[in-house]
């Protein structure tokens, strides 16, 4: 806050007026200085995340397989479509399932599991499949109304 002294025509040029005028060069001071730092860190805050996106160009009609679904139950049963398995032959029967005489790990696979499966049991799947190579899994949920 600032004063503001009279000019000669007032009172013997004696009075006294405040000024209330709000400084605003220290607030734009602080800005500049704000926007500067989130000009520099704003670049740092971006993180590159692979993607496996499909090819731009769709398969030839007429070769579209089936995927291979692993379901498991909350009785902590495993099937292969419909084909129950246990976890020591699961990688031989995906391999079965997918039908392919090339290298079957390289083939996507799907597991569900049903709401009430126990997470030691979902992971018990997971890892077996992990450790027989086969890297190309995707997850799936159903919406439960």
């Amino acid at each position: 806050m600032g004063s503001k002294l009279s000019g000669p025509g007032g009172q013997g040029g004696k009075t006294i007026e405040q000024n209330a005028d709000i400084n605003v060069t220290p607030f734009v001071d602080i800005m500049l200085v704000l926007l500067i730092i989130f000009m520099v860190a704003a670049p740092m805050a971006t993180v590159s995340i692979r993607l496996d996106l499909p090819p731009a160009t769709p398969p030839p009609p007429g070769v579209v397989k089936e995927p291979v679904y692993i379901t498991i139950q909350d009785t902590g049963s495993i099937f292969i479509a419909a084909k129950q398995t246990t976890i020591e032959t699961l990688t031989a029967d995906v391999c079965e399932a997918l039908a392919v005489a090339t290298n079957c790990k390289e083939e996507r696979v799907f597991v569900r599991a049903q709401p009430d499966v126990k997470y030691d049991q979902f992971m018990e799947v997971m890892n077996a499949l992990q450790e027989d190579g086969y890297y190309k899994v995707g997850l799936l949920n159903e919406d439960i109304e």
